[in-house]
């Protein structure tokens, strides 16, 4: 990878247009400080200072994506409540369209509150329904993808097993990326592991990789987990796999190519949304049409990156290329 590479990249994001399609979540960070326990339990009593909201799953995909410099359609299904107003807010100040949104009233807008002391992380209570999306609301839904395919280079589907990503859905999706000559990078959770069959880019992690085919994989054993994501590939008829190992970086395969690159040093703080970014830059190159080796390279150092700040956030791009032109040039 040459730095003449690496630039001609970057200069091309504000041309591409990716579309994002699966499970938005609001990221709620409760902030305060505790210095003594309940008299009620045994648990520690948090003062309350601030509470905010980030864009989270798909949204944090799209969040990452406009951040990049790209023309960005975010698609998904939110509830009718106090939660989707923290969304909409939220898409507003990153000037995402909220347009791709479908509210639904029978469905809750997922929201992750996490209770935090300091950086230190107490609790996460979870408001969320994991049931499909209605019919109606599918093809709402499918309506929105069908449109915003026209133009765009790349399709990114961020699945949290929340119901927006159903099998009809996925199928009906696929289709309509197949129609449009759209390519497809997923980022898969257990429910719909196999749904996703031919597509451009398959990324999953390694505890997914390992419940998907019912066995067990260890980071410590690599030749297996090789041989695991070529039986996957295959399994998916899936065009290339990026399994990303966390500390131990990424793996990537393909029919004609495969590798691994290691984690780069980081001064890791929280690993939450690490996966949004890894994809979302995966979506990028997908797009630009980059070789794989070089789809993996950039986007395991951004997933790194963005692990060096408390919290959900989006990667910088400044900081990625700076970052990639100091790294990743063979």
């Amino acid at each position: 990878m040459t730095k003449s590479a690496i630039e001609v990249f970057f200069k091309q994001l504000p041309q591409l247009k990716v579309v994002v399609v699966g499970d938005v979540i609001v990221d709620a960070y409760a902030w305060g400080f505790s210095e003594r326990m309940s008299p009620e339990a045994p648990v520690p009593v948090l003062q309350i200072r601030e509470t905010e909201y980030r864009l989270g799953g798909a949204a944090n995909v799209a969040l990452n994506l406009q951040a990049l410099g790209v023309q960005t359609e975010l698609i998904s299904v939110c509830g009718d409540d106090a939660t989707a107003a923290h969304l909409f807010t939220g898409l507003k100040q990153a000037n995402l369209s909220s347009d791709g949104i479908v509210r639904s009233q029978d469905r809750p807008t997922t929201l992750k509150t996490r209770i935090m002391s300091g950086p230190q992380q107490l609790l996460r209570i979870d408001e969320e329904s994991s049931l499909d999306v209605d019919a109606a609301t599918s093809a709402q839904l499918l309506l929105a993808v069908e449109k915003g395919l026209k133009g765009a280079q790349a399709l990114i589907l961020q699945d949290y097993d929340k119901g927006v990503l159903s099998s009809s859905n996925i199928a009906a999706i696929l289709a309509l990326a197949d129609k449009a000559g759209v390519p497809v990078a997923v980022d898969p959770k257990k429910q719909h592991f196999f749904d996703y069959t031919g597509v451009a880019l398959f990324k999953p992690n390694l505890k997914e990789l390992a419940e998907g085919l019912g066995c067990e994989l260890s980071k410590d054993h690599l030749p297996a987990v090789e041989q695991a994501a070529a039986a996957l590939q295959q399994r998916l008829g899936t065009k290339a796999v990026l399994l990303t190992l966390s500390e131990a970086g990424v793996m990537y395969s393909s029919v004609h190519e495969n590798g691994r690159l290691p984690a780069h040093q980081r001064s890791i703080v929280d690993v939450s949304g690490a996966g949004d970014t890894v994809i979302a830059v995966a979506g990028c190159c997908l797009a630009a049409n980059l070789p794989l080796p070089m789809l993996a390279a950039l986007s395991n150092l951004a997933g790194g990156l963005v692990c060096e700040s408390l919290g959900v956030v989006p990667i910088k791009k400044d900081k990625l290329l700076h970052e990639a032109l100091l790294t990743i040039i063979a």
